[in-house]
């Protein structure tokens, strides 16, 4: 009786669609929501599979529409350039590109390198007098493309001058620049850079070659990154209203000379998360993070500094300096669960939220990558700190730490988190 009862219910159940089957009989497949990732207030969640923040869709899955390279029908990148119509998928040939400078003025436009990384020589050349390449279309994207050696009259030459539009650059690498990248002041011009090298400032004395220079765009994103060997200039300076500097490695390394290692000069709203942060012991200043030294230039000012990694070799330091005295009434400041190692201190801002920030010993951090990173696995402060929680809707704890030698992975915290850039 029980058994004809449940195969009634069954029957029924089947008749009005409340077992879903597919044609072929089986049970659909379930539907996928993303990663489970573990949110600020500790509890479970899933995380959609990330979107890109820019341009052209789909990246490198995309079909190409112009080749360029030796025994191409276009053989040089300025040909390229003029021939690009919108919506053109260009991908360049391995090799070295020398003297080809180039003006990008397309939309929707894609340049990737194809296997391996191309590389844009200036071999004393460049764009409009500005830079290797100079892009002011709509929507560009770059991918897998080196540039070297770019010098210019005003001591700017840039890898990429970006002049208006947005744009994404990702796996490319920037050696021997004046500046690797440096923009225009456009606030409605966003840009979003990732798993990208920068290195090799020019060694000239009397100049200020910062690796990245970001100027007055509306939002600056940076992620899965490598610095290195600054001289004089800084390894990362943005002007951008607001910046989002995540799982990075700003390290300046042995010999290196930069200045500051990440600078903010106008404020604006800066998100720096999961970083790791290193002067060298020749440094040129003191200061590892800099904000507001050039006073407020947008009416929104706001600094978020979580869980990043500080290192400082040199015989005295200042983590982060903010100049709020430059800010009328002030600024807002969050320094959360950062781990600091060096000389130096880090220091509670005027006002804002100054927690679970902790000073380790050398010998107490395993190296990754050459570097002291993680905290060992008997560190008292292992699981230490309180998850840091949202500003503004962000979360403050990263979900991903960098991987070298360069890119990101998913952090893999433990019941509570540990401070600094890994967990």
């Amino acid at each position: 009786m029980i058994r004809s009862c449940l195969l009634c219910l069954l029957l029924m159940a089947a008749s009005s669609g409340a077992f879903a089957q597919s044609e072929d009989g089986l049970a659909p497949p379930p539907v996928y929501k993303g990663e489970i990732r573990r949110g600020a207030d500790g509890r479970l969640i899933a995380v959609p599979m990330k979107s890109v923040e820019a341009p052209a869709a789909s990246g490198s899955s995309r079909l190409a529409t112009m080749i360029v390279g030796s025994g191409e029908k276009i053989t040089t990148i300025d040909e390229a350039a003029r021939l690009a119509r919108d919506g053109e998928v260009i991908e360049i040939r391995p090799g070295d590109y020398r003297g080809q400078p180039a003006v990008w003025t397309q939309d929707n436009l894609l340049i990737r390198g194809g296997g391996a990384r191309p590389v844009m020589l200036a071999d004393g050349r460049s764009a409009e007098g500005k830079a290797i390449w100079v892009v002011r279309g709509g929507r560009v994207r770059v991918e897998n493309i080196e540039f070297r050696g770019a010098r210019v009259a005003d001591g700017n030459g840039a890898g990429i001058r970006f002049e208006r539009g947005d744009l994404v650059v990702q796996r490319c690498a920037f050696v021997d620049n004046e500046n690797a990248i440096l923009t225009a002041n456009r606030p409605e011009m966003t840009l979003a850079v990732s798993d990208s090298e920068f290195s090799a400032a020019p060694r000239d004395d009397g100049s200020l070659h910062h690796l990245l220079y970001i100027g007055a765009i509306g939002r600056f994103v940076l992620s899965g990154s490598r610095f290195a060997q600054g001289y004089l200039g800084h390894l990362v300076k943005s002007r951008a209203r607001e910046s989002v500097v995540r799982n990075n490695l700003l390290v300046d390394g042995a010999g290196g000379r930069a200045a500051y290692e990440l600078e903010f000069p106008n404020g604006g709203v800066a998100y720096v998360i999961g970083n790791v942060i290193g002067q060298s012991a020749t440094t040129d200043n003191p200061v590892l993070v800099s904000y507001g030294a050039e006073g407020r230039r947008w009416s929104d000012n706001a600094l978020y500094f979580a869980h990043n990694t500080l290192l400082n070799d040199a015989h005295s330091g200042n983590y982060l300096k903010v100049w709020s005295d430059k800010f009328a009434g002030g600024v807002d400041v969050w320094a959360i669960n950062n781990l600091y190692s060096g000389h130096g201190e880090l220091s509670a801002p005027a006002q804002g939220r100054f927690e679970g920030n902790q000073s380790v010993a050398r010998r107490d951090l395993l190296d990754y990558g050459g570097l002291p990173l993680r905290l060992n696995s008997f560190s008292p402060l292992r699981g230490s700190v309180r998850l840091p929680g949202q500003a503004r809707g962000v979360d403050l704890f990263p979900p991903e730490e960098f991987s070298f030698p360069v890119g990101s992975q998913p952090a893999h915290p433990g019941s509570s988190p540990s401070p600094g850039a890994f967990q």
